[in-house]
């Protein structure tokens, strides 16, 4: 980013459940920020254990760390859900991010722990990706018309990460985009600013699924974030 000396790490350079490996990498960079954006849906080695070795070596070098967390750590519901509320995981990957955030929380009281929704951007992101295959039939699969969520713009939810990194702010806060949509209409949405046809993706309930429990409507309050920063998070609309 401009004006700031990057590293960034992935799991080719790193391995995250290498508790060692992760204090030696950090220890011999010194960052003056450290932000843990680390997950993978199906490990709590490193959703959850890999968040406490970040976090103890953010404190270890006297880094400012901003912890990528998830609205997965709630259960869904009709209201929406405020920054500060306790998770309700109904799957392995909230729990493991839900015990991530406690753990970075119990090391490091000063981090931002930052609560995001669907990360969306161009055709790399892995959400417009999963779009773009099922539209044009490369992959199987069928996309939820009873899971909502709020799609955020990776550029944008990377501007509220650094502006939250020079603040002083600590906790839970939520940084999502302002704009309700299920997954099956991100995709017909996604499939046409493509020039694809939307009615080519298939959709099903989370039921007819039939991969057990999910978050069915999980919509973060945002308005902390929205009076705090200057960043502006944008409609999925404007970002896809």
């Amino acid at each position: 980013m401009a004006g700031h000396d990057v590293t960034g790490t992935s799991s080719a350079d790193l391995d995250i459940t290498d508790r060692a490996a992760v204090l030696a990498f950090v220890e011999a960079r010194r960052p003056s920020v450290v932000v843990n954006a680390a997950y993978r849906n199906d490990s709590w080695a490193v959703c959850a254990d890999g968040a406490a070795s970040v976090a103890l070596g953010a404190t270890r070098v006297g880094a400012r760390l901003v912890h990528v967390s998830t609205d997965a750590v709630h259960s869904g519901r009709p209201a929406p859900y405020r920054d500060d509320e306790a998770p309700t995981p109904v799957h392995m990957y909230g729990a493991a991010k839900a015990a991530a955030e406690t753990a970075v929380s119990a090391i490091d009281p000063a981090a931002a722990l930052v609560r995001t929704s669907l990360i969306i951007g161009d055709d790399r992101s892995k959400q417009i990706r999963l779009c773009l295959d099922l539209a044009a039939g490369r992959r199987a699969g069928a996309l939820f018309t009873d899971e909502f969520r709020c799609p955020v713009a990776v550029q944008d939810l990377a501007a509220a990460v650094l502006e939250l990194a020079g603040s002083a702010f600590r906790g839970l806060i939520n940084v999502a985009g302002p704009e309700i949509l299920s997954r099956a209409e991100l995709g017909r949405r996604t499939a046409t600013r493509h020039g694809l046809d939307p009615s080519r993706i298939p959709t099903c309930t989370i039921a007819e699924g039939g991969l057990g429990a999910r978050p069915d409507h999980v919509v973060l309050d945002c308005s902390r974030a929205a009076a705090m920063l200057r960043t502006r998070i944008r409609p999925a609309s404007e970002c896809i």
